[in-house]
């Protein structure tokens, strides 16, 4: 009787139509119109969080998005890899970055761990994979049909308007269809996820796989160099990925 009871209450007259999902950017945006009861609830875990999130790393020259088919951030990314490149003795021809997986946005101004940790909240760790030419051109294509990906400053790719890949150069030389590319991104992206599945052609894989591999504290110690040489972080936009109308 009881189990004939369970079944009945379980029982429901609606039915899944469709399912639907968006990304939010998180940024200070969020904070002009704080909410006490929050901020109530908040207070006893607040210090603790803070003292680890609060460090500041370095100094942006001002407010760092993600942007398609370019954007401030979504240059930054991918260049930060190509600098810290040589930290595992790589020498890579460009870096690649997920726009999805760019969470938030840094702000202008001093830059904290936090931020940095909100940029990229995941345990993708940096890694290293080589292509051949025809499957480069390949991966543009794809970005382009996601309305573009993040590409780091030594790439340029023109498209129509119907964002087919038109032109493709790399270190101002066009792609070399038979030539084979050394390549950094995340893992997450070389397994081929977001759509980027010419990735799952690579060959000479150098997945590091340690903790501190792990993006956001690649960006940190890139954060803590640039300083260190007294420098401001900024991003240009270069028309890495132009549409042409």
């Amino acid at each position: 009787m009881l189990a004939a009871l369970l079944l009945t209450a379980c029982r429901t007259h609606y039915k899944l139509s469709s399912v639907e999902r968006t990304r939010v950017l998180i940024d200070s945006r969020y904070d002009a119109n704080p909410d006490n009861r929050a901020e109530t609830f908040i207070a006893p875990y607040k210090k603790a969080v803070d003292s680890i999130m609060s460090p500041v790393l370095g100094t942006t020259a001002r407010y760092l998005e993600r942007g398609r088919p370019e954007g401030l951030l979504s240059n930054l990314l991918p260049d930060i890899l190509m600098e810290m490149a040589e930290e595992y003795g790589e020498k890579p021809d460009f870096a690649c970055y997920n726009y999805g997986g760019i969470r938030a946005a840094l702000p202008a101004g001093k830059v904290t761990k936090g931020d940095v940790n909100d940029v990229a909240p995941f345990e993708n760790k940096v890694v290293f994979v080589t292509l051949k030419g025809d499957k480069v051109l390949e991966l543009f294509q794809q970005m382009l049909k996601r309305g573009g990906e993040c590409l780091s400053h030594e790439v340029h790719i023109e498209a129509d308007k119907d964002y087919k890949l038109l032109t493709a150069t790399i270190g101002g030389q066009p792609v070399n269809p038979e030539r084979e590319y050394r390549i950094t991104t995340i893992d997450y992206v070389q397994q081929g996820n977001d759509g980027m599945t010419a990735f799952k052609s690579g060959t000479n894989l150098n997945a590091p796989g340690k903790d501190e591999d792990n993006s956001r504290y690649v960006m940190e110690r890139y954060f803590k160099k640039m300083t260190a040489k007294g420098k401001i972080i900024d991003s240009e936009l270069e028309g890495r990925i132009t549409i042409k109308q």
